[in-house]
């Protein structure tokens, strides 16, 4: 098997040393990390950002004097600009911090839903969501009485348009679809998706947590209206991430949670609201993830992500081809534009098998359903073996991945 991919301009090895994480062995064996659709590693540089805020820096951030707050508020501020420039959003006032792509589409439906959503809307959701963008629609339509329409998947695992065009209506209100799909690493035609939306008078709010790592984002050209983001899927910290919002919305928009920093003026009698982005980001912040998290966008951007895009298709081309004559393998989603995920099943052989007997020969591949429970009952399985690559993998490991996958197939057939 070949160990090198294509003409690739990356320095892959010297990329690869940037993250410690990765030289290390795992149950006697090289770990091949194959599970960044989960979370990805870290590079050197946002694991010194996080150590250089709290040994040098810790400080509360927005109301303190002290040179360490105004260092802290400062540094903290320049993420929400990197946030701006990395998805291209009109302002940076735009950006709120949150915990990440389930704390935003919570606080979409926690905020915008409860105040405009009535009984009898409708809001479309695809068959490729992941529970995080389902389950907050559904608690909404309990309590408001709307309905939930789904977007038929095809057997590739695209999406089916026809269907969607059917289902607008002048009920719908909103439309929240993932960029791209975690389970099977589809990529929606979310710009047609918006403006079809947009079209029957609803709003679009679009899952970005596969799309950090892979695609260039570009919200002002897709004109969605809410854009969500988790930084650990993009090389960042766990625990933060962003929603965009267009400013007339988040204006309209009640606060989501009460406390500290949301405020502009509190009485026993009456309270006034900051202005955006901080009338949603109540509360002591996670202030050094947030930091990282710019360390973690600059190492994407200094090494463009159109790059690192080319890379990854090339490994997933790879390991298709390689793992296609296996015997009883098995790809799900073969839809002709995915991001680098390969989900698999082999017959005969449950993906927890498979996964344990990977991890025997140091390759982590996610197994289960993915937080995809809808999408595995419509392919009639229980779930899939999930190979998803980054950056900083390479030929070598999807190598010693396929021995593997050959030396259980004939261990167990």
């Amino acid at each position: 098997m070949s160990t090198e991919v294509g003409h690739t301009s990356l320095d892959i090895d010297k990329i690869r040393k940037e993250f410690p994480i990765l030289d290390q062995s795992v149950n006697g064996k090289p770990l091949a990390y194959f599970d960044n659709a989960a979370t990805t590693q870290k590079p050197r540089q946002v694991i010194d950002a996080l150590t250089e805020y709290y040994s040098g820096y810790n400080a509360n951030i927005h109301r303190g004097i002290h040179t360490l707050a105004e260092k802290a508020t400062h540094a903290f501020e320049q993420t929400r600009v990197a946030m701006q420039t990395f998805i291209n959003a009109g302002e940076k006032e735009e950006i709120i911090f949150t915990k990440g792509t389930t704390d935003s589409i919570n606080l979409v439906a926690g905020s915008w839903g409860r105040k405009e959503i009535q009984k009898g809307d409708e809001i479309i959701l695809s068959g490729l969501e992941h529970h995080s963008n389902i389950v907050p629609w559904q608690l909404l339509a309990q309590e408001k009485e709307a309905i939930i329409r789904v977007i038929p998947v095809r057997e590739d695992g695209s999406l089916d348009m026809d269907a969607f065009k059917s289902l607008l209506t002048n009920r719908t209100r909103l439309v929240a679809v993932n960029h791209a799909s975690n389970s099977l690493g589809t990529i929606n035609p979310v710009a047609e998706i918006t403006s079809l939306a947009h079209g029957a008078g609803a709003l679009v709010l679009i899952d970005g947590a596969q799309a950090g790592a892979h695609l260039n984002i570009d919200v002002q050209a897709l004109d969605c209206d809410f854009y969500a983001l988790s930084a650990h899927k993009f090389y960042g910290p766990t625990g933060t991430g962003a929603l965009y919002g267009k400013r007339a919305i988040l204006e309209s928009m009640p606060p989501y949670q009460g406390g500290g920093e949301m405020i502009r003026d509190v009485s026993f009698t009456h309270t006034t609201y900051n202005d955006i982005p901080y009338k949603f980001e109540a509360g002591t912040p996670n202030i050094a993830d947030v930091i990282a998290m710019k360390a973690a966008i600059d190492f994407i951007t200094t090494m463009n992500k159109s790059s690192m895009a080319a890379y990854e298709s090339e490994l997933l081309a790879y390991a298709t081809e390689q793992t296609s004559s296996l015997p009883g393998f098995r790809v799900i989603g073969t839809a002709a534009n995915k991001v680098s995920v390969l989900s698999f099943l082999i017959e005969g052989i449950h993906p927890f098998d498979i996964g344990q007997m990977l991890d025997a020969r140091g390759v982590a591949v996610r197994t289960g359903h993915h937080c995809t429970q809808p999408l595995m009952e419509h392919f009639g399985i229980e779930g899939t073996v999930r190979a998803s690559f980054a950056v900083y993998n390479t030929i070598k490991e999807i190598d010693q991945m396929v021995e593997g996958i050959d030396r259980i197939i004939r261990f167990l057939k």
